[in-house]
């Protein structure tokens, strides 16, 4: 514990507790029976957000002012540009109360300020990318069909989209879906997660002050039942877009086959990186301290694993191990911590029992593996864990641990670390660390996952499309195919003059 680096409380949180409500058709109001649910921050144990808890009654209206807001045609047959125009604005709006948001969910899910600040700042170009395609989409034309035809393939906007957003990234994974489905010219209806609902209350606000046409973007605030569930299954939907547990993903799709719905998943990873004997090792070693504890390790992109070759394995293990003691821990509104509180106390007991199960199967813990306290702070934080000997059968191999716990495998050759990087349920990412640009592009090219680094982890730019295989998902976010999800592709077939022999012969 001495050797870890650790941050106390450093000040004592003045915070009055965010009052939440639902925006159904341009109108803030509460929830018919009154019923409220209360967040407590993770890290520091207080109220900070009280909200209205939506049900059937909600949700309900909130389908509908999306479905007349679609149909009246109010957005989604306005122009590129004045689209454009509003997400623009909300990027700009977005910039202005960046602190005040970052501070609101530093406290309600624990992540380090300075991190909070970097996502709501940074999810400002979502928007503005998102901005520069309901500028520039388009169909095809088809011009080689005869001189009596000519083809045209439109591109419209799906309907209305039901948005489920997770507790890890509350803030950039709602940009990552919400801009995107505004510049196609959808309506939407967004549900955020119970623990981690207040940063969405505030932006249905910028949405209001930018001049989004009321009943465009609804919120309602609550729990997978009823509100997530009806969202999923009513026929007024006409696409739901989730991020959260491959588990919820599929009940997500069971409720979504009833209507046919169009369904898009991001869902959760067991994410590699191989490391092979040539690599810079300490940059390797750099970048997967920083994969495995980045959110405190509960994120769907986390380098949970890494797969090293046996010549570098011990290697690789020590710079990380004393890089790890480097890492700073601890309270999330000091500005130099680097690794916050643990999601839930409930949460922490799941990180540890696979820690437990993998020592009781062998495994060895290089340090960690317990629960961390941290000074002046009641909330629930863990220390950074590395743990070798680590089979392929074991669950800390295979399932998702969503926290600060590396996993640490070996191989011997390329083949071998393929076959285990590929050895899993999931595939949304992996990385790969060789000097060699041929290996890298070999280990790339048959990687099962939908992101593939070389020689860095986590990079990731507006204009590169996200999203995982096997079970890490369905569908694709950001980028230009990040747009595509939310549009519905039409063939117009055109006959230019009188040209079409006749079918009923009349004599």
């Amino acid at each position: 514990m001495t050797e870890l680096t650790l941050i106390a409380a450093f000040e004592a949180v003045d915070h009055g507790a965010f009052e939440g409500r639902h925006l159904i058709g341009g109108a803030w109001r509460g929830s018919e029976d009154g019923a409220t649910f209360d967040r407590l921050s993770p890290s520091h144990g207080i109220l900070v957000s009280r909200s209205a808890q939506g049900g059937a009654q909600e949700t309900e209206a909130a389908i509908q002012a999306a479905r007349a807001a679609f149909d009246s045609g109010i957005w989604s047959q306005a122009t590129g540009k004045s689209r454009a125009a509003v997400l623009l604005k909300v990027a700009e709006l977005i910039e202005r109360d960046a602190e005040k948001m970052a501070r609101l969910e530093t406290l309600e899910t624990g992540k380090p300020i300075t991190q909070a600040l970097g996502e709501v700042s940074g999810a400002a170009d979502l928007w503005r990318y998102a901005a520069a395609l309901a500028r520039t989409m388009h169909g095809d034309s088809h011009n080689t069909l005869g001189p009596d035809m000519l083809g045209v393939v439109l591109k419209e906007p799906i309907g209305v989209v039901s948005i489920i957003t997770p507790w890890n990234f509350p803030f950039w994974i709602l940009s990552q879906k919400l801009p995107f489905a505004l510049a196609a010219g959808c309506t939407c209806v967004v549900k955020p997660s119970e623990l981690t609902p207040s940063t969405t209350v505030m932006l249905g606000e910028l949405l209001i002050e930018a001049g989004l046409p009321a009943g465009v973007v609804n919120i309602v605030l609550g729990y997978g039942k009823p509100v997530g569930a009806l969202m999923a299954e009513h026929p007024a939907v006409d696409m739901i877009t989730f991020t959260g547990s491959t588990a919820v993903g599929r009940s997500i799709a069971a409720a979504a086959a009833g209507t046919l719905k169009k369904v898009a998943l991001e869902l959760g990873g067991k994410n590699p990186q191989v490391i092979f004997p040539d690599a810079n090792l300490d940059d390797a070693a750099d970048a997967i301290t920083f994969g495995i504890y980045f959110n405190a390790g509960e994120c769907c992109n986390s380098g949970s694993r890494i797969i090293v070759h046996e010549d570098v394995a011990e290697a690789i293990v020590e710079r990380v191990v004393a890089l790890s003691r480097k890492v700073a821990f601890g309270d999330p509104l000091h500005p130099e911590t680097q690794v916050g509180a643990i999601v839930s106390k409930a949460h922490q007991q799941k990180i540890d029992g696979y820690v437990r199960e993998a020592v009781a199967a062998g495994a060895q813990v290089r340090l960690g593996g317990a629960a961390l306290q941290i000074e002046g702070l009641p909330g629930e934080f863990y220390q950074p864990t590395v743990v070798s000997g680590v089979t392929p059968d074991m669950a800390i191999a295979r399932e998702e641990v969503f926290g600060p716990v590396l996993s640490v495998l070996t191989f011997r050759s390329l083949d071998e670390a393929v076959a285990l990087a590929n050895d899993a349920a999931y595939g949304l990412s992996a990385g790969v660390w060789s000097e060699n640009v041929h290996t890298c592009l070999d280990f790339a090219r048959r990687a099962q996952a939908g992101t593939v680094w070389t020689n860095t982890w986590m990079d990731g730019f507006p204009e590169l499309t996200f999203g995982g295989m096997k079970q890490s998902g369905l569908g694709r976010e950001i980028g230009p195919y990040g747009l595509e999800e939310f549009l519905e592709v039409k063939t117009v077939a055109m006959r230019i003059g009188r040209t079409r022999a006749p079918w009923v012969k009349t004599r």
